[in-house]
């Protein structure tokens, strides 16, 4: 072994010793019939582990739109957007998700860290600052290190903290707050009104990451702007909107929407976006088709909601904290990194997959299972998940 192996096989080591070690396993989706399932490692799975969260990924017209994409335009765009990767598949994607957020102009990024990582250190730079939520996602956290503008991390949901880094950044270029809109990890939503409303009082701009509230929050699964009872064309003029594609769209990459100049400007400033090949018009597609199933099947949502309350009952005389949330994520708190794995391995064994989340993905000492409901659970599955949470907390003791 050489001496660079040898030195990573200690710091994986060292990890293992806490309970800290990621292992990839081999997962494929299920019967196109048997529900939220999929095959871990060959084995069958019941799974609260995808972000897919309106049961989309599967669903026969995306993969007939990719297919026909594949059959017209080929497999690849061949370059990157701004010489010939953007073509009219991309073009009109872009578009419809404009027009289906309601703000003037949006751009495809491949991926939801790439907007993330693009979109601030373009828009934010030098004698700027940027208020961050201390639990905002990790492609937020490393798009705001990149920017070179002053970073000022607040308190989680503080708002009295960001009014006053905001007083304190006065003197500043610009002043910038960029939250997630849900949080990933623990399922809450940022005060979005009250955020615009300090950003209109200290004239400064939100940058929000709505990857856990597009599709899934909001009339027409528009979001957690509308979700917030705002008018997003009316906030456009203090707002720049991000959202994935991968989880509730069923697809992938990312789009960030806002006023058409802003627009424009990250297309030639964000280097994710034109320093990488465009997005295959095969995804593109079968974007173009999720958006008809977001915005019509309502009972996508209403089924969300139903599980999500059964879900809440059957978590209650757990000895585990289980947060309330409003959206399909739903944390069950277990403490150390060597409980959650044990609670993990138990529900394995029954047939469950529901991953354990440790640091430093979360706090430390919060090492949770992250619960992802999906439009295609039944209920019968959720009072499953419920009885072997409580058998695994008898055994634990």
């Amino acid at each position: 072994m050489s001496e660079l192996a040898a030195a990573f096989a200690a710091e994986l080591d060292a990890l293992e010793a806490g309970h800290a070690r990621r292992t990839r396993r081999i997962a494929e989706p299920g019967p196109a019939d048997a529900g939220a399932t999929l095959r871990l490692d060959g084995q069958p799975r019941l799974a609260f582990a995808s972000n897919d969260y309106l049961g989309l990924a599967a669903h026969p017209a995306l993969a007939e739109a990719a297919a026909r994409g594949a059959r017209r335009y080929g497999s690849g765009s061949t370059a990157s957007p701004l010489i010939c990767g953007h073509g009219p598949s991309q073009a009109a994607l872009e578009d419809e998700l404009a027009r289906f957020v309601g703000l003037p102009a949006a751009l495809y990024f491949t991926s939801g860290y790439a907007a993330n990582t693009g979109a601030l250190p373009a828009l934010a730079g030098r004698g700027d600052v940027l208020v961050c939520d201390a639990l905002n996602h990790a492609s937020l956290i490393d798009g705001a290190r990149l920017s070179r503008a002053e970073v000022v991390v607040v308190p989680h949901q503080d708002v009295g903290a960001i009014e006053a880094a905001l007083q304190n950044a006065s003197a500043a270029r610009r002043r910038w707050i960029a939250v997630d809109a849900v949080f990933g990890m623990d399922g809450d939503l940022a005060p979005l009104a009250a955020l615009l409303a300090l950003c209109e009082r200290h004239d400064a701009w939100l940058y929000i990451d709505d990857a856990h509230g597009f599709g899934v929050l909001g009339a027409g699964g528009r979001g957690s702007v509308a979700h917030a009872g705002l008018d997003l064309a009316a906030c456009a003029r203090r707002l720049v909107y991000m959202a994935t594609l991968g989880k509730a769209a069923g697809v992938a990459g990312a789009f960030v929407a806002a006023a058409a100049p802003v627009i424009d400007w990250l297309a030639n400033r964000a280097r994710p976006y034109f320093f990488a090949t465009g997005a295959p018009p095969m995804l593109t597609e079968a974007l173009r088709a999720s958006l008809p199933l977001i915005e019509h099947d309502d009972w996508r949502r209403a089924r969300l909601v139903e599980l999500r309350e059964r879900l809440a009952r059957g978590l209650g005389a757990l000895p585990w904290a289980a947060p309330a949330s409003a959206c399909a994520i739903q944390p069950l708190i277990v403490g150390s990194n060597e409980q959650v794995l044990a609670v993990m391995r138990a529900l394995d064994a029954q047939g469950l997959w529901v991953p354990a989340i440790r640091p430093p993905t979360v706090p430390a000492g919060s090492a949770r299972l992250r619960i992802s409901l999906s439009a295609l659970h039944e209920a019968a599955d959720v009072d499953r998940l419920c009885a072997a949470l409580h058998a695994a907390a008898q055994r634990s003791g």
